[in-house]
């Protein structure tokens, strides 16, 4: 009898229970809507890829470069002078980016609606790309006796900068056709930014300085064409800067919190975690089958 309630209960622990799995047809699309879902969290919350639209910022970037932006680092700490940084401009800033004629065609709208979503269309109007200069209380001017900017009275060497706008026009207060400025004291919770294609850029010189709230993230790598795949680090002459000169005098402002959208988390997170319950419950099944057979 023992022999036999031996045997019958390894025949119990050796069966195995079979459930059918879901054919290729029905499991692709269920694949593509999660991957969907992961790109538009990610191009919410983390990063967003950005396309260059105008040489403001050339040779650093060049007009149909596309960047990474991280989108949560600000709000762990402060921006950095000489960090490349994505914004929202105030009204005082006009468009860079060439006026294009826009399709209002089903598919056209269709492909925009999908680019924006994950994050690879074309920037808004109000979207801008520059180098921090000057933070919160700096004193920010142009230029000295070798035409540099100074901050707080030091000059800069900016070896980054490609062409550098003329010594000899005088300013314009609502053109940057000059290089030379008055000294602008940055107000608390803003920020002195400015291309590095001086020569065509229209920036803080002429147009001010805009809200710390505006930035959408910072800018840390190129990586569309391949060729030109870099990381934007900050230039060695604003990491020494920053050594003797950590923070402006003013204070930064704090930034508001990152939210999650009640609706979009409600719908899309049981989604997501039935997906993930399946797919362990799957791996599982196999590493058992796996025993079994060995």
């Amino acid at each position: 009898m023992q022999g036999y309630r031996g045997s019958s209960s390894g025949r119990r622990r050796g069966r195995v229970i079979r459930r059918k799995e879901m054919p290729l047809w029905q499991e692709l699309p269920l694949l593509l809507v999660v991957a969907f879902c992961l790109a538009v969290l990610i191009r919410t919350f983390l990063v967003q890829a950005f396309f260059i639209p105008s040489g403001s910022m050339e040779n650093t970037l060049l007009i149909n470069d596309r960047v990474l932006v991280n989108k949560v680092v600000y709000d762990m700490r402060d921006p950095l002078r000489g960090e490349i940084v994505v914004f929202r401009g105030t009204d005082n800033w006009a468009p860079e980016q060439p006026s294009t004629p826009v399709s209002n065609a089903f598919g056209a709208k269709l492909g925009r609606t999908i680019g924006d979503l994950v994050g690879v269309s074309r920037p808004g109007e109000r979207d801008f790309i520059k180098r921090v200069i000057g933070l919160p209380g700096d004193k920010v001017a142009c230029c000295d006796e070798k035409g540099r900017i100074t901050v707080n009275g030091e000059p800069i060497d900016e070896a980054y900068i490609d062409e550098n706008s003329p010594l000899d026009q005088p300013p314009n207060p609502r053109q940057c056709s000059s290089r030379r400025f008055t000294e602008v004291t940055v107000p608390a919770g803003e920020m002195f930014v400015m291309g590095d294609h001086r020569l065509v850029s229209q920036d803080a010189r002429c147009q001010g300085p805009v809200p710390i709230d505006n930035v959408i993230g910072r800018a840390f790598v190129v990586v569309w064409p391949t060729s030109r795949f870099t990381s934007l680090s900050v230039p060695d002459v604003w990491q020494e800067y920053a050594t003797a000169h950590p923070v402006g005098s003013a204070p930064l402002g704090a930034k508001p919190e990152p939210k999650l959208d009640p609706a979009s988390t409600a719908v899309m997170l049981p989604f997501l975690l039935s997906v993930g319950v399946s797919a362990r419950s799957g791996l599982c099944l196999r590493l058992r089958r796996r025993r079994l057979r060995s």
